[in-house]
């Protein structure tokens, strides 16, 4: 039975860590998102600017 229980624990350990780093994953594919949507921004202002002239 202790063995039950600490196979449990270390199983919920794991679980947990997965899920943080999974987390941490899905925050960082929102912020390359958000840097490659500022980039493009960027750039079709540049492009603006250029064909005024």
């Amino acid at each position: 039975m202790h063995a039950s229980i600490i196979a449990r624990i270390f199983g919920l350990i794991a679980v947990i860590g997965l899920v943080a780093g999974c987390a941490n994953t899905i925050r960082g594919v929102g912020q390359d998102t958000a840097n490659a949507v500022d980039a493009t921004q960027q750039a079709g202002r540049n492009v603006g600017s250029a064909a005024q002239y």
